[in-house]
């Protein structure tokens, strides 16, 4: 079974999505303890002026009110829709179909083939191989080969000589 195929693009956006979420923990962790800094200073002058006789009660500050203590919405990344294009139609090309026959080679030492005989004809083939190696004193074998039909050029030759005879009209 073949390994997922990874898309890096969409690795890489929920990498930048992870550390904008990290920073922004960092962000809001470090402003929280800021607060706390802060909260510490005021409880320590609210006693020093508790101590005097005086409650003082710490103020706000600027920009920071008492219902805004949740950390503030994470905004998801939205990507943009991809406009859909057509898919362009291709023309393929049929490969053109030969149909092979086989047939019974006969070859020499150097694989250059002496001679060829039809299929069924194997016997022949056999032969011959034999009466050669035997004459020219050298290895000859049989071996099968596949080689392209010629039948459909002489039928269609056939077919065209055929239709000039039989066509009535041209007398």
């Amino acid at each position: 079974m073949g390994r997922k195929i990874l898309n890096r693009k969409e690795m890489r956006a929920d990498f930048d999505a992870a550390e904008r979420k990290k920073k922004e923990v960092e962000d809001v962790d470090e402003t929280e303890e800021e607060d706390e800094d802060e909260d510490e200073d005021e409880d320590e002058e609210a006693d020093d002026e508790a101590a005097d006789g005086e409650e003082a009660e710490p103020e706000p500050e600027v920009g920071e009110d008492e219902g805004d203590e949740a950390p503030p919405k994470k905004k998801k990344a939205v990507k943009p829709p991809k406009p859909e294009k057509p898919a362009k139609k291709t023309r393929t090309r049929t490969p053109k179909i030969t149909r092979l026959k086989v047939v019974w080679g006969v070859f020499n030492n150097s694989n250059q083939r002496v001679a060829t005989f039809d299929y069924p004809k194997r016997k022949d083939a056999d032969d011959l191989a034999a009466k050669l190696s035997n004459d020219k004193k050298t290895t000859h074998f049989v071996q099968p080969v596949k080689e392209p039909m010629e039948e459909k050029e002489k039928e269609k030759e056939k077919e065209k000589k055929g239709s000039k005879d039989t066509n009535p009209d041209k007398k």
